[in-house]
């Protein structure tokens, strides 16, 4: 650079930006001499040019003056030189109290323009959907709250966070595109009951609360939901749904929230989609595409049946619904009831169908073929092998999952790095208790190094769940370290040309995009299936114990089952048929993933709620989604705790875990 020559245009150009940043003297002085360096010659031109201008020198003269003065708006006195100085001091004088009149009227126009940027409008409007709070979960709700409102023509969505209303419209727009809905950005604080009335939660059709990326996010929320008290009051309102981190502050969210509200756990659910996802490969995009308000989705029907039906019957009484059980007359539900029970008074139906289909009684039976139906009765699943790298405050809650849904004789392997706050946890002989169904073992290693990883035989697991560190001020990205992992197991699955069952949990939906994941392979976004439940909630609050039966810690209700438990592969059937052989096994069909040469990924092939007289030829690799009971514990607990058998968090005077990979 030191020996290149500055062109002309740069060097005018330093010098005229010099000169300008003198004073604001020197700027006016420079305005003023480039106005008569324009004015003065053109008007001269405009004279000359003129065949009725003056024919003497001083007469031309005297016209350039008063061109120039009725352009600069100086005054047009002609005349002795006194007379045209007065007359130029008079038109400064009348420029300035313009320009100042001009200026007081454009700052308040201007502050009030401000004003109303930063949003401190009420909002009037009625049955709209309130956001209250700003995270990562933020854009999943407002898109599906979106798109709720989109189906029942325009409507809004108000979303109100200590935030600048602009930022937040143009982020909200660079992530939605374009929509019907109409979004309105507010700012304020979350706990001011003055701020909150912004939104006019009270003639709200759902609210929804979402906690923060800091530390002290729960008590926020309940904050929040104590400030919405007094804007809601004691009659029917609309429901509130929230979210909170720590389930320490699930009772007293839930209190605060009253009986309109339902209040979420994020961590725990996040911890038991892993372990689904870790033992039912593809379930993900199953639950993404259950969940989407797009997609297919659950729904409480009456039974518009004929009296005296059984389950079995129900089931197949309708076209276009998968019926997957009864939700009690007391808002309790049952899922994949026994086939042969009937229905009690009061009792209703919950299907899974798509928004825009009508779902009306029609008998399919007749499209069940028994002569396809598979004869074989299913394995009972064995024990399994997971390998768990990595540990943050979700890590507990997955072993504990794991632990308590653990088959006789399940291995689980820990991998944490030397900085986790974690210790090896005391051998069944050293604590004097049964080992249990799940055999832990801890191992310390850096995750980062390669020959960590290459020290345990990924391939020889059932899953691995890949893991990254909490957030917090001065600490890596969490997403950078499962990435990190990620390619490593990506490389070693392309040596192998074996597909290696990973599921990884991420933090930003960005990253998903840069997950080296491989055919076998899921990515759960932290926060995103809350945001997905939160959104189905708030548009319709009985399904909330629905979906608490579906993501049960007990192991759930959804799964994917091979086709060929239900029907025989290389033949043709009807989706009826598949219905009518689940119920026998005690399942609900909702769906199938089909798997083609052409399946990339598992969240291909996916097609739920389809109508039961489809006929297709089901092959051998292809996978059924369905509703079932829940399998049997294997180990009881009162729920999930803060300590777990077998592992405790590091105290005070522990001795440091040794940094090589070390197996216990």
């Amino acid at each position: 650079m030191g020996g290149q020559q500055s062109s002309l245009r740069d060097r005018a150009r330093y010098l005229f930006d010099r000169r300008l940043a003198r004073s604001t003297g020197t700027l006016l002085g420079w305005l003023a001499l480039g106005c008569l360096v324009v004015v003065v010659p053109v008007s001269t031109l405009l004279v000359w040019m003129d065949p009725n201008a003056p024919r003497s020198l001083s007469g031309r003269l005297t016209a350039v003056w008063r061109t120039s003065a009725e352009t600069l708006r100086l005054g047009v006195a002609t005349g002795a030189p006194l007379r045209m100085l007065l007359s130029v001091l008079l038109g400064l004088i009348a420029l300035l109290c313009v320009s100042t009149l001009v200026g007081v009227v454009t700052t308040g126009l201007g502050d009030r323009l401000a004003e109303l940027r930063r949003g401190r409008s009420t909002v009037l409007e009625r049955g709209h959907a309130v956001v209250l709070g700003w995270s990562e979960q933020v854009f999943t709700v407002v898109a599906e709250s979106a798109a709720a409102q989109d189906s029942r023509g325009r409507g809004v969505v108000a979303v109100l966070a200590d935030r600048d209303p602009a930022e937040m419209d143009e982020a909200l727009a660079a992530t939605l595109g374009p929509r019907r809905t109409r979004l309105v950005c507010r700012t304020g604080s979350l706990t001011d009951p003055a701020a909150l009335a912004l939104v006019a939660p009270g003639a709200a059709g759902s609210v929804l609360v979402l906690p923060a990326e800091d530390a002290d996010a729960d008590p926020e929320v309940v904050r929040i939901l104590l400030a919405l008290r007094p804007l809601l009051g004691a009659a029917a309102g609309p429901p509130v749904v929230a979210a909170v981190r720590d389930r320490r502050y699930l009772p007293a969210a839930r209190l605060a929230a009253g009986p309109r509200g339902v209040v979420l756990d994020t961590d725990t659910t996040t911890a038991r989609l892993l372990v689904q996802s870790a033992r039912r490969p593809g379930l993900p995009a199953v639950l993404r595409d259950l969940l989407d308000v797009a997609g297919a989705e659950f729904h409480v029907i009456e039974p518009r049946t004929p009296a005296g039906l059984t389950f079995a019957e129900i089931a197949l009484h309708f076209a276009s619904a998968c019926v997957v059980g009864v939700l009690g007359a007391d808002g309790r539900p049952l899922l994949t009831p026994a086939p042969d029970s009937v229905l009690a008074a009061g009792d209703r139906l919950v299907v899974v169908a798509h928004d825009d289909t009508a779902v009306t009684p029609a008998d399919c039976r007749g499209l069940v073929d028994p002569a396809v139906m598979a004869a074989r009765e299913p394995s009972p699943p064995g024990p399994t092998r997971t390998l768990l790298l990595g540990w943050n405050r979700r890590a507990p809650l997955i072993v504990d999952t794991l632990r308590r849904t653990a088959r006789p004789g399940s291995v689980l392997d820990v991998v944490t790095g030397p900085d986790d706050d974690v210790v090896p946890p005391p051998s069944p002989s050293e604590s004097g208790a049964d080992a249990g169904p799940l055999h832990l073992t801890h191992h310390v290693g850096d995750l980062a190094r390669p020959e960590t990883v290459r020290s345990f035989d990924a391939l020889g697991y059932d899953s691995v769940i890949v893991l990254g560190p909490d957030a917090g001020p001065g600490r890596e990205r969490p997403d950078d370290r499962t990435l990190v992992t990620l390619l490593m197991l990506r490389a070693r699955e392309e040596e192998s040309g074996r597909a290696l069952p990973v599921v990884a949990e991420l933090c930003e939906h960005r990253s998903r995009v840069l997950a080296p994941l491989g055919r076998a392979s899921d990515a759960v976004v932290r926060g995103e299936l809350t945001a997905l439940l939160m959104a189905q909630i708030s548009q319709n609050p009985t399904l909330a114990p629905v979906f608490e039966e579906v993501f049960a810690a007990r192991g759930g209700a959804l799964g994917l089952r091979p086709a060929g438990q239900y029907v025989l592969p290389g033949r043709e059937a009807s989706f009826a048929t598949v219905v009518a052989a689940a119920l026998r096994h005690g399942d609900c069909a909702i769906g199938y993933r089909a798997h083609t040469p052409h399946t990339a990924r598992g969240d291909d092939g996916i097609r739920l709620c389809p109508g039961k007289s489809e006929r297709r030829v089901w092959a051998a690799g292809d996978e059924i989604v369905v509703v079932s009971a829940p399998p049997a514990v294997s180990c009881g607990g009162a729920g999930v705790r803060d300590g777990l058998p077998g592992m405790r968090r590091k105290e005070a005077g522990d001795a440091p875990a040794a940094h090589p990979p070390d197996r216990q």
